[in-house]
């Protein structure tokens, strides 16, 4: 029986056992398509990736993504810890620039190291694209278990997307954040059928003094009760915080997002918007990475 190697990583932390888990199958090719799907359900975690040859001489690789449940044309702790874990492995240099080839087109990646070491990675991600706001306040504190009261009023529920549309929610406080709990019942009534099924619930009040947002993020569709970070938000969260002027218009500009803290994976994830709220021009989406083990999936014949 054949085997494929995989590494395992700790995406959007400098610690292990923090951040976001991912395994990257470095040599994707070596497993079959048709199993693709069935082994991240087998490994359980958020996302698996698969590196495979890229279509283009260009480009370093093509990168397929996988939740337990279902492909994705691009997430971000996926590529930035993919990117990340082929310069642990020595395949690529860090620092250097590289680009994926995803579901969304060709995706730049900026691998970050000290002397020789790769540290972390940062991305670019498709502009902003905003959908629908949902009309039901009560609606969505009722399927997250809280009060309307604890909605922040002064916000909408919208729904925002760089690859992967997500609905805004904003909530009031830590503490809002920190009770919320997913009523699936009414999360299958409700955003069954919307423009995202998916809820990136945020705060402006966070744990940490440096911290521009803390949030939870819930995607049940996609096998994920709970996701402790997530960079495909993380990226639309910034720019829906600039499109209502909570954060300044410029080059650049830093909006780090806490996540994962309920779940006991503390992540930090950093992301830089350049604009201002009527036109958004970059998305980049990046942090540290530890690698934290290998491993070997039977293939079956």
């Amino acid at each position: 029986m054949n085997s494929a190697r995989y590494l395992l990583v700790d995406v959007f932390t400098g610690e292990a056992f923090g951040g976001n888990q991912l395994a990257v199958f470095v040599d994707g090719e070596q497993v079959p398509e048709r199993l693709m799907q069935r082994i991240a359900r087998e490994l359980n975690l958020s996302e698996t990736t698969y590196v495979l040859p890229a279509g283009d001489a260009a480009n370093l690789a093509r990168l397929r993504i996988f939740t337990p449940l279902e492909e994705l044309p691009m997430a971000g702790h996926p590529t930035v810890g993919s990117a990340f874990a082929l310069a642990a492995d020595g395949r690529i240099a860090a620092p250097s620039t590289i680009v994926f080839e995803e579901g969304v087109g060709p995706v730049p990646v900026e691998v970050e190291g000290e002397a020789g070491r790769p540290t972390g990675a940062v991305m670019t991600q498709p502009l902003p694209e905003f959908g629908p706001r949902f009309p039901d306040p009560a609606a969505i504190a009722a399927m997250l278990t809280l009060d309307e009261a604890e909605l922040d009023p002064d916000l909408p529920l919208e729904v925002a997307s760089c690859g992967v549309p997500y609905l805004m929610v904003p909530l009031a406080g830590l503490a809002a954040v920190a009770r919320a709990r997913l009523r699936l019942d009414l999360w299958e009534e409700l955003l069954g059928g919307f423009a995202s099924q998916h809820a990136y619930l945020f705060s402006r009040e966070t744990a940490g003094d440096d911290g521009t947002v803390h949030a939870r993020m819930f995607a049940p569709a996609a096998g994920v009760p709970e996701d402790p970070a997530t960079g495909s938000a993380a990226g639309p969260l910034g720019c829906y915080l600039m499109r209502h002027g909570l954060v300044e218009a410029g080059e650049r500009v830093p909006v780090v997002c806490e996540q994962g803290y309920e779940m006991g994976r503390p992540s930090r994830i950093e992301v830089e918007i350049s604009g201002d709220r009527r036109a958004i021009r970059e998305v980049r989406v990046g942090g540290s990475c530890v690698l934290v083990g290998e491993g070997r999936m039977r293939i079956p014949g």
